[in-house]
């Protein structure tokens, strides 16, 4: 096990490390190699989904029996194939293997190889639209019932889950100190994926939510437990399945990441520009955004007809 930096341990497996590369030169242990790479500037979250990837990929290594730094790229292909046959989603597989292309290639630089195994390997064909199971304007409201029926910390929770599209882990590491004002609005001010920055614009029944949570309390985080400590990612993740078994939705596997599929799906569909709706996002890549557009393909708003309109046509 390795401290992945506070987001809890991360495995990776241990590996024949008496071995030595063709060329004569000495090479790190997979393991401490491993923590180095995760080390080497990634975020918390990033480091714990990266870990687990890389830990997966070192189990398949061994029970192949072959060190990970002696692995080609048919040993790639062959795993990719074997997470395939699994069942497991293209978009899961293909982070995977951005992982694995990743700790290889940091061992690529630092010498510890000649070539980067991964870094040529098949990946799935993946779907623009977005696979997470969202809910309907109407499933969303009632959704949004149930959540204030079982209190004030659970309405101001999925308040920001959905009203705002938050990840979980930008929710629950908030603190009371990251709420604000500014120019008017109420914000809350994060650090999101990527370690970038933001400002969120809370709505006026989140604000009230969180200000009805709170009750006075001017520190700490704001999501906490009884016992002061920070609400978990798990405690996250049931509350969303009781909550959708209350609300009677027929999704068998409603997530906090449906919430932001949802909050991002419904923006469009109320009009939104792809522009505003990347912005609430903080999507990099607008093609990410779009894979949520429920009405792409329909014809009734095709360009031509908006064209013509404009050319007086």
């Amino acid at each position: 096990m390795i401290d992945n930096g506070g987001s809890g341990a991360v495995e990776v497996l241990p590996a024949d490390d008496t071995l030595t590369l063709a060329k004569g030169g000495s090479r790190v242990p997979w393991p401490r190699l491993v923590a180095l790479w995760l080390d080497s500037g990634f975020s918390p979250r990033t480091r714990e989904a990266y870990g687990r990837s890389v830990a997966e990929w070192t189990r398949a290594c061994e029970a192949w029996g072959i060190h990970p730094l002696d692995a080609r790229r048919p040993h790639v292909d062959r795993w990719a194939r074997d997470l395939e046959a699994d069942g497991q989603a293209s978009t899961t597989i293909s982070r995977k293997l951005s992982s694995v292309a990743s700790v290889y290639s940091y061992a690529l630089d630092e010498g510890q190889i000649e070539t980067n195994p991964a870094a040529r390997a098949r990946r799935p064909k993946t779907t623009d639209r977005h696979q997470a199971p969202g809910m309907s304007r109407e499933e969303a409201r009632t959704f949004l019932a149930a959540a204030e029926a079982d209190g004030p910390r659970t309405a101001a929770l999925m308040g920001l889950l959905l009203r705002n599209g938050l990840r979980v882990s930008e929710a629950i590491g908030l603190d009371v100190a990251d709420m604000g004002f500014e120019r008017g609005h109420r914000v809350l001010r994060l650090v999101g994926k990527g370690a970038k920055a933001a400002t969120v614009v809370l709505s006026p029944a989140t604000a009230h939510e969180i200000d009805r949570y709170l009750d006075g309390r001017d520190d700490g985080p704001i999501f906490a437990t009884s016992t002061g400590k920070r609400l978990d990612r798990a405690a996250v993740w049931k509350q969303v399945r009781m909550l959708g078994r209350r609300a009677g939705l027929p999704q068998t596997r409603l997530s906090p990441h449906s919430l932001r599929a949802t909050a991002v799906t419904l923006l469009l569909d109320s009009g939104a520009s792809l522009r505003d709706a990347q912005d609430f996002a903080r999507h990099a890549d607008p093609r990410t955004t779009r894979g949520y557009d429920r009405a792409r393909g329909n014809l009734d708003r095709h360009g031509t007809y908006a064209l013509s309109a404009f050319l007086g046509e």
